[in-house]
């Protein structure tokens, strides 16, 4: 089995709304009053969205390089595996297919639960089962054919960006309250390192794009463009929102709301039925964050078992005769996702996940620098502009990122590393058993 006969379906719009779909989840909506509390002024608040954005923009514009001249499936473990060899890559990819991947779409599963029995007053109980529901629904449409999730990823793309729109506009218009140099009147020290971290934490997502470069039309000019359009995207719905929400709220109910003030504000736009409709759209937007992680996560099983560099390879690396999906591979995803979603730690594993994939993000940043020097230049593939500093952006956004975890989550640091060395022994009985 080979990664090529994999179907290539996936243009521009569809790999774009991927992109979009993976990272605009419910940060957006969650994250606002954490980064006004963490800077203390409505100003600074704004500036940390921006910085946030410009690392995200650096690292997208740096990765887009990278993957257009290793237009494969498999995104970040394959740049890896590419760059510095089986060993690294398949401990990149351990990580993400075992605490990262499931640990995201457990987690997302049960915020759609928790949502959506809100919306409907259904019984706290149902709140698991209705998030397991959700992750076997999208499993199953994805199973049929990523030009299925393709289509449902496209239109609730589509339907997330509706309600942010409607704040984004009407906030703008119908909102009079000064957007600049509000207190967030917070007792809470300043900490804009914190609040950065945050607005990072909110982007992440935008490189599991390029877990389906192998199925998509043309890869090595789509996918960068792709990365960079999305990215785009993101970051002016999340400033915009951001502007909104402190035209019609003052800085200090925002904090005060919590994640409840997006609702609040539609409320007060929109009257009562404003605060349901962003509920719900809130609600897509969860949805649509999920489905983007179940289509592009089981490809790293997949391209990991193609090269024989997983347990089972020979199983993970079948594509179903009919569907052409990796249907086996998304299954493991499945039920490992399940599983922590019913011992309920989802958000802390995710936390746990985040660290160690940021440590080879930082590898796949500085593989541009040693990509130019092996592979012969081509003038027609995508190269990152204002190279060196871009990647240099990138790498030192990532330090930030790996530092400040180390300082404020010690414990969380220390069982993401345990996690990433269990590979190691896994990865000699792989690589013993192909050699025998």
């Amino acid at each position: 089995m080979t990664k090529t006969e994999l179907k290539q379906s996936i243009g521009f719009i569809t790999a774009t709304a991927i992109v979009v779909g993976t990272v605009i989840g419910s940060g957006i909506f969650m994250k606002p009053a954490v980064v006004i509390e963490a800077t203390g002024n409505s100003t600074f608040a704004l500036l940390a969205w921006i910085i946030g954005g410009i690392i995200t923009l650096a690292s997208g514009l740096t990765i887009a390089e990278v993957s257009s001249k290793i237009p494969e499936t498999g995104g970040l473990y394959v740049y890896i595996e590419k760059v510095y060899g089986k060993f690294w890559g398949f401990l990149c990819g351990w990580v993400q297919i075992i605490i990262y991947g499931p640990a995201v779409i457990g987690a997302l599963g049960l915020y759609f639960g928790t949502l959506f029995a809100g919306i409907f007053s259904l019984p706290k109980e149902s709140e698991l089962w209705i998030g397991i529901m959700a992750v076997l629904f999208l499993s199953v449409v994805n199973m049929l054919g990523s030009q299925f999730g393709g289509i449902v990823q496209s239109v609730l793309t589509a339907a997330k960006l509706l309600p942010i729109f409607l704040i984004i506009v009407f906030g703008v218009v119908k909102g009079n309250v000064p957007i600049f140099g509000m207190d967030s009147g917070s007792s809470q020290a300043i900490n804009f390192g914190a609040a950065v971290l945050a607005t990072l934490w909110a982007y992440d997502g935008w490189m599991n794009v390029g877990f389906v470069a192998g199925e998509m039309k043309n890869p090595a000019k789509t996918l960068p463009k792709a990365i960079i359009t999305g990215i785009l995207i993101v970051m002016f719905a999340y400033v915009a929102v951001n502007v909104a929400l402190l035209h019609v709220l003052r800085a200090d109910d925002i904090v005060a709301l919590g994640p409840n003030a997006a609702s609040e504000a539609a409320t007060i736009l929109f009257g009562s039925f404003g605060g349901k409709l962003i509920a719900i759209g809130i609600l897509i937007s969860i949805f649509g964050c999920l489905n983007g992680k179940v289509l592009t996560f089981p490809r790293m099983p997949l391209a990991m078992a193609i090269d024989g560099l997983f347990p089972l390879a020979r199983y993970f690396s079948r594509i179903h005769p009919k569907w052409r999906t990796p249907v086996l591979a998304t299954f493991m995803q499945i039920t490992i996702a399940i599983i922590m979603m019913l011992l309920g730690n989802a958000d802390r594993l995710t936390d746990i996940a985040i660290f160690s994939v940021f440590l080879f993000y930082g590898f796949a940043f500085y593989a541009v620098f040693l990509l130019r020097k092996s592979l012969p230049s081509n003038e027609q593939l995508y190269r990152v502009p204002f190279y060196p500093f871009t990647p240099i952006v990138a790498i030192v956004g990532t330090a930030y990122i790996i530092i400040s975890t180390a300082l404020h989550a010690p414990l969380d640091t220390f069982l993401s590393i345990v996690v990433t060395i269990s590979g190691i022994p896994v990865y000699y009985i792989v690589t013993k058993k192909r050699q025998g």
